[in-house]
């Protein structure tokens, strides 16, 4: 009997209307950035989301960088992080000089705690950075009122967060700045693609020109001035009209993308409650005041053994399934600039979680699988 088709981590969805719009794009005689579906794009989100201003970037590392740029980040300057996330978080204000300094995990969820945060505060610090980790919201009354009480700035890395709130408000508008990831792992993409959002007014214009390599070439466009020239620093952070064209059939579709993921993980959730229950492991856990966007399912095992058998055992039945972050704080980059705190619950996700495939595509027999191994696994 032949083996049964492996099941992937990921694999992009695709709407089907993707090549029509980048034809269409094409056709235009225009596909450098600002186009027709640029502005669709960005009317979607401000139309939609109700952020105040829209930038599509390359990328979300991108648009983490630009928001370091318009914070005027620089040497000396401190920046509150979590540990527990991707490079790009930090890497954003490490090159502008910035010192990170790192925050734990929450005891319930990889987010950031934000009880400790106050205390990391300094008369260097410039800006907190939440992670809204799998979609789901960080705390944020806390973390706006410390920005009001001393003050700083929020920049939300909702990479992970579209289409997904806390208390009612859109993930990435809540904060100075939201910057979002449309990398083909996301629940809306464009192979690599990003977004800021820029929430305060008085951030616009310069958002504008540092996104158009630091002229007002925007502005000139608009009519606003005669000529264009270089007024700022900056650089190419918008994306061409192909990806744009490529991220607006996702956009028109996301109701119907986030329906199917929802079901989804909602399967996986249900499945493994027996699990749970038996102290086998742990699924996540979604605050009161957070939505879940089903961008991913993750399990919590017990310990890192544990997760590399399952991992192992998933793979023997051709199912991929990965681990994610590896604490920043302790990575071989910055170790040695880490101020030495001990980060129990950062290095607690960093041996124990594991991700499940969980894509459009993904069909209920190849879920049932995946299911059925894990269960397996633990002698169910």
């Amino acid at each position: 009997m032949a083996n049964p088709e492996s099941i992937p981590f990921n694999k992009p969805f695709l709407t089907g209307r993707e090549v029509d719009y980048i034809r269409q794009a094409v056709e235009s005689g225009k596909i450098s950035g600002d186009g027709l579906f640029t502005r669709k794009c960005h009317q979607f989100f401000t139309e939609r989301f109700g952020f105040h201003k829209a930038l599509l970037t390359t990328s979300c590392t991108d648009a983490l960088e630009m928001a370091a740029i318009l914070l005027d980040i620089r040497e000396g300057d401190e920046v509150i992080a979590p540990s527990y996330t991707f490079v790009s978080t930090v890497n954003a204000f490490i090159l502008r000089g910035a010192r990170i300094v790192f925050a734990d995990s929450a005891e319930d969820t990889p987010n950031l705690d934000h009880q400790q945060v106050e205390a990391l505060i300094t008369p260097r610090t410039k800006a907190i950075i939440p992670v809204h980790y799998a979609g789901m919201a960080c705390e944020m009354d806390s973390l706006m009122a410390l920005s009001q009480r001393y003050p700083l700035h929020i920049v939300e890395d909702a990479a992970q967060a579209i289409d997904s709130y806390y208390k009612g408000r859109p993930l990435g508008g809540i904060g100075t700045f939201g910057a979002f990831s449309f990398h083909e792992t996301k629940n809306v993409i464009s192979g690599e693609g990003g977004m800021l959002a820029v929430n305060k007014p008085e951030f616009d214009a310069r958002a504008e020109i540092i996104r158009e390599k630091g002229t007002n070439r925007s502005a000139f466009f608009r009519g606003e001035v005669d000529k264009y020239g270089w007024v700022d620093m900056g650089s190419s952070f918008l994306p061409s009209e192909i990806i744009a064209a490529f991220l607006y059939a996702q956009l028109e579709n996301l109701a119907q993308i986030q329906q199917k993921r929802k079901a989804l993980w909602e399967r996986y959730f249900e499945c493994f409650e027996p699990l749970e229950k038996a102290g086998k492991l742990q699924r996540p856990r979604i605050p009161d005041y957070a939505t879940n966007n089903a961008h991913m399912f993750y399990l919590v095992c017990n310990s890192l053994d544990e997760r590399s058998g399952l991992i192992a055992h998933l793979k023997s039945r051709g199912i991929m399934a990965v681990f994610h972050y590896l604490s920043l704080h302790s990575s071989k980059f910055y170790a040695e600039k880490h101020d030495g705190r001990a980060l129990p619950r950062a290095d607690y996700y960093t041996d124990r979680l594991l991700r499940l495939p969980l894509y459009y595509e993904l069909d209920a027999a190849s879920q049932e699988r995946v299911i059925d191994a894990v269960l397996s696994f633990y002698g169910v």
